[in-house]
């Protein structure tokens, strides 16, 4: 709906941090136990990010099934908005078995977030450096959180109903169909690819989930690390959602839009090797960030904003030709 202005933002051991309730700040309070690469929006809120143990979250939109449970004063101490989950998440705990029990004893509590007017409708995703995942989503005011087989996260509507629906696509696959006979007509694929028609190619959150499953199991193996990232990039490059295409976006606002894409950036997170990179809508260069080379113990939070001029890398070549 507008630029975030996102922020890549480190976060230090001990950063204190207070949660919001629908009453104002006077939720659930904490230390982080551990430092975390943050991915700020609007300079307040973690969309994504990876803590120095290589436990990667993010927080994806969810309209219409998330349902967090009802305010209750007498437990603020323990709640919390659905923009603190990513941070409590990162900051507290290191592998998918914490997160998995460390959510289930805080409350996510409807609180509006002033930048879009309405309570914010997520659900996430958290991975850790085993390579399994996991999302949590907020059903009938209670965290629902599924194992996930598949390391695939999109939108609406909720987890389980994805994982059913990719068995109307389990006929995929990168070999080209059979020649075959129809009558005494003989039929052979047009093109390479033939074992694909059927990929969906829109940008519905159920049609880019399964895209985004399909092309990376009929993508080349590899073995981790920069191989592995330039494959993601690659794959990921398919989803970059047109400008009037966007969650939750409403009439007035495509209609004033600037931006070139919906999608502002795309992240890979190693999570072995703790090291991030991205590229945004305005630069499609890939930056990367170390986090072997950061020192979480200083006290101050440090941010860089992602792009430092809004302008592609371009370099002119000509001058071999001449």
């Amino acid at each position: 709906m507008f630029d975030f202005k996102t922020q890549a933002t480190v976060y230090p051991e001990d950063k204190s941090f207070l949660a919001k309730t629908p009453e104002g700040k006077n939720g659930i309070s904490w230390d982080a136990k551990y430092g975390f690469l943050s991915f700020l929006l609007l300079d307040k809120v973690t969309g994504d990010g990876m803590n120095e143990k290589g436990l990667a979250a993010g927080s994806f939109y969810h309209e219409g099934f998330a349902e967090y449970g009802e305010y209750d004063s007498s437990r603020a101490g323990k709640s919390m908005a659905p923009t603190n989950v990513v941070d409590y998440i990162l900051s507290n705990f290191a592998t998918l078995e914490e997160v998995r029990k460390g959510m289930q004893e805080v409350r996510v509590v409807p609180v509006k977030n002033p930048d879009i007017g309405e309570v914010p409708p997520v659900h996430c995703f958290v991975a850790d450096p085993s390579g399994k995942s996991l999302v949590i989503e907020y059903r009938d005011g209670k965290p629902k959180i599924y194992d996930n087989p598949v390391g695939v996260i999109t939108n609406n509507p909720t987890f389980d109903w994805h994982l059913q629906n990719l068995r109307n696509y389990g006929y995929l696959n990168a070999e080209s169909y059979k020649t075959k006979t129809w009558g005494d007509l003989r039929i052979t694929p047009l093109a390479p690819g033939s074992g694909l028609l059927g990929l969906p190619g829109d940008f519905t959150s159920p049609s880019r989930f399964v895209r985004a499953l399909v092309l990376r199991e009929v993508s080349n193996p590899t073995s981790g690390g920069l191989e592995t990232m330039e494959q993601f990039f690659r794959v990921m490059d398919s989803f970059n959602a047109p400008s009037k295409l966007g969650e939750g976006q409403k009439k007035q606002d495509v209609e004033k839009k600037s931006l070139p894409s919906n999608t502002q950036y795309t992240v890979a997170h190693d999570t072995t090797k703790l090291t991030t990179y991205y590229h945004t809508v305005w630069n499609r260069q890939i930056r990367k960030i170390d986090l072997n080379e950061i020192d979480f113990s200083k006290s101050e939070v440090r941010k860089i904003p992602l792009d430092e001029k809004q302008d592609q890398s371009i370099k002119d070549v000509t001058e071999g030709l001449r």
